[in-house]
């Protein structure tokens, strides 16, 4: 979302309220500091190893509350899944408008990804106006009987941040990364998944074991989540290996310069599927479904799921075949040209009733016109 804040605040047309449910407070606060953002309220609602239920049940009472006070023409959303659909819900009930972004995703199966797949879903009914990062999406919530009028495809705000950092940051600001060997094959590992956890996490670091085991060339580099099922979990597999560095969860910055070191990225989130699409790098997917089919037909992604046999077999083609590796190297990126934001803001001008400057405007923190 912090592009289209970005253009929001850059189009000086709107009184905009940053509103955050601060899940994972360490990797949310180094996040906002890339982009220079501090939430207006900052509801603070996570609690130590928390569940659904729980965390779903507050969070639609704060929001509807925050709503309530604050009484906006209308709402954006876009994030944890989980938030999206309780705020989605809360300015339903209270009839405010709800803008929804990256909307359209589907995997069809109701429990993978979970609980992403059931919560997108429910956002799709409550949304007044669907900004679908792309075509497939597009279709999926006409085919759900959203009015085409409603639906807008816009690309991917994801891309948006991912040009705009690697527009401002060159370097590392973690030290230790720059250190690592250009001779070799780096591979980045991330795993967080809930449906990943217990056996199929064990099963994704015996392969990133194998990997280092036995393809000499390899730096595997897995940021380890704070989650502390995934944590204990990684740590207790992986911790001490040779070729294998467990790095605490890293700057955003840092993330994306890493991905443009890699030769290989194996990942079971959706988001580095789009950023390895936008940076053309192949990514092994830790899932047996992803709602980002895009990537997977534009040849730069491989579902291989959480068996550690299919895992190192797939790994190893990428690594050591190099005709493999050129093959997801080609394609075009499916997620739009990286200006999601500035067309999400023109569609809010227009919705919201606001005139259009007439004269000449300086270029957006975007890099469109305003």
């Amino acid at each position: 979302m912090a592009p289209v804040v970005e253009e929001l605040r850059h189009r000086g047309r709107f009184e905009q309220i940053l509103l955050s449910t601060a899940q994972h407070r360490e990797m949310l606060d180094q996040v906002l500091a890339v982009f220079g953002i501090e939430p207006d309220i900052d509801l603070g609602l996570m609690r130590e190893d928390q569940d659904l239920v729980d965390l779903t049940s507050r969070s639609l009472r704060a929001l509807a509350t925050a709503f309530t006070e604050l009484s906006p023409d209308a709402i954006l959303v876009q994030g944890d899944t989980t938030t999206v659909m309780a705020a989605s819900l809360a300015a339903f009930y209270l009839g405010v408008s709800v803008g929804h972004v990256e909307a359209g995703l589907r995997s069809f199966e109701r429990r993978n990804p979970f609980p992403e797949e059931v919560n997108r879903r429910i956002a799709g009914c409550l949304a007044d106006f669907h900004f679908a990062p792309t075509a497939r999406a597009h279709a999926n919530l006409i085919r759900e009987g959203v009015h085409p009028a409603r639906v807008h495809l816009t690309g991917n705000t994801v891309l948006d941040a991912a040009r705009i950092t690697l527009s401002r940051h060159s370097s590392f600001s973690d030290p230790q990364l720059e250190g690592i060997d250009a001779d070799a094959d780096v591979v980045l590992v991330t795993v967080h998944r809930r449906e990943s956890h217990g056996e199929p996490l064990r099963s994704i670091c015996a392969a990133v074991r194998t990997l280092a085991l036995t393809v000499p060339s390899v730096r595997i580099i897995l940021p380890v989540h704070l989650n502390p099922r995934v944590r204990s979990t990684v740590l207790a597999e992986l911790d001490g290996l040779d070729r294998v560095r467990l790095v605490p969860a890293m700057a955003y910055q840092d993330l994306l310069l890493l991905m443009q070191k890699s030769r290989l990225i194996m990942t079971d989130s959706g988001g580095i599927q789009e950023e390895a699409s936008f940076l053309k790098k192949p990514v092994l997917i830790l899932r047996e479904v992803t709602e980002r089919p895009e990537v997977v037909e534009a040849g730069f992604g491989r579902l291989v799921g959480t068996d550690s046999d299919r895992i190192v077999h797939a790994a190893s083609r990428v690594l050591l075949d190099e005709q493999v590796y050129e093959r997801m190297t080609q394609g075009e990126n499916p997620f739009g040209d990286g200006f999601a934001a500035t067309k999400i803001a023109d569609f809010l001008e227009q919705e919201l009733g606001l005139e259009a400057e007439q004269s000449k405007v300086e270029p957006s923190l975007t890099g469109q016109p305003a």
